[in-house]
């Protein structure tokens, strides 16, 4: 069984309820129909029903029946979801009438049923940018306790099945955080490292990626990285995480051997961490378009229920498999 069939398995064995806020969308709409035949999760979407309800009619869609449809403006927990919106947001000057009108826009009615309990998680994105996916995030669901900052993490499925475990690699932040400072590059790469165990089911070995290779070069960049490394081996000493390093050490062993002998990571990382957002994403974007990797993600990491953002150029094979990440985060697998 590949990872992908495993995601999803375990997603049918965990029997979570997904939300998807984008309801009326083409793609969203045909992954739902894919989701609800193959019974990976439950799903709620949010949309007017007579447009879902003719939009999977020229689609010639068989299951969106099985999907609970909330119609944003007009559900029978509108008081409810504003209520619980003033009680987190009163302290910003949130007032019940502004709560109202939150209510009825999508993401942040998604992010209000995850709050109550309603929902276990949410994918969105293919139609609302990163910031405005994560923005009612960071106000209703928040960060889990002791972390400081939200990631991105790509799975990436390599043809070549030389790097990483079998062609399987980690990279992250390829999504969220543009220039993390020391102490948030640590915590990225010790979230990466976890995500990496429960969901790909690999061993982690991280590599902290930088244009240096233990002290090979000097710069504040570098800096950084180093000072990374240093804390998030303190934080999660259970995890293999070593830098700085350039790419190359990291995955190529002959390489790794003669530029950093003493690690047990170079050459091997099957987890890629890199300094800043732009580097990540321009990686994981050339790897997938160069390479003909299959980048499953970004799986963000940090945030206290499960909410996952997608590209907008993604496709329908995309959104179920997230939505089936989703639903394992949300069990805890």
């Amino acid at each position: 069984m590949d990872l992908l069939q495993r995601i999803k398995e375990n997603a049918r064995l965990s029997g979570k309820t997904i939300v998807l806020p984008e309801g009326t969308e083409e793609r969203t709409l045909q992954a739902t129909d894919i989701i609800l035949s193959e019974k990976i999760a439950k799903i709620i979407l949010i949309g007017n029903a007579d447009k879902i309800a003719s939009e999977a009619t020229r689609l010639n869609l068989k299951n969106i029946g099985e999907a609970t449809i909330v119609d944003p403006k007009n559900h029978d927990k509108m008081e409810a979801y504003a209520e619980i919106l003033v009680e987190l947001r009163k302290k910003k000057g949130m007032t019940m009438e502004k709560a109202m009108v939150l209510v009825q826009d999508p993401l942040y009615l998604a992010t209000l049923m995850i709050k109550a309990g309603d929902a276990d998680g949410e994918v969105a994105g293919a139609l609302n940018a990163t910031g405005d996916v994560l923005r009612p995030a960071f106000q209703i669901i928040k960060t889990m306790p002791g972390i400081s900052v939200v990631s991105g993490a790509f799975i990436m499925l390599l043809k070549d099945k030389t790097f990483g475990d079998n062609g399987m690699m980690v990279f992250a932040d390829c999504a969220v955080h543009p220039n993390p400072t020391a102490s948030e590059l640590a915590e990225i790469a010790v979230a990466t490292a976890k995500t990496t165990k429960a969901i790909a089911k690999m061993e982690p070995r991280v590599a902290m990626l930088s244009f240096s290779t233990m002290g090979s070069g000097k710069h504040e960049m570098v800096d950084k990285v180093v000072e990374a490394t240093r804390l998030a081996k303190e934080m999660a000493p259970e995890f293999q995480i070593d830098g700085e390093m350039q790419a190359d050490a990291a995955i190529v062993e002959a390489i790794g051997a003669q530029k950093a002998p003493n690690s047990k990571v170079a050459g091997r990382a099957n987890v890629l961490v890199f300094p800043t957002l732009e580097v990540g994403n321009i990686a994981y974007k050339l790897v997938q378009r160069l390479a003909g990797a299959e980048a499953v993600g970004p799986i963000l990491q940090g945030m206290a229920a499960p909410i996952n953002d997608l590209s907008r150029g993604c496709s329908v094979s995309d959104i179920v498999n997230l939505v089936a990440i989703t639903a394992n985060q949300a069990a805890g697998l």
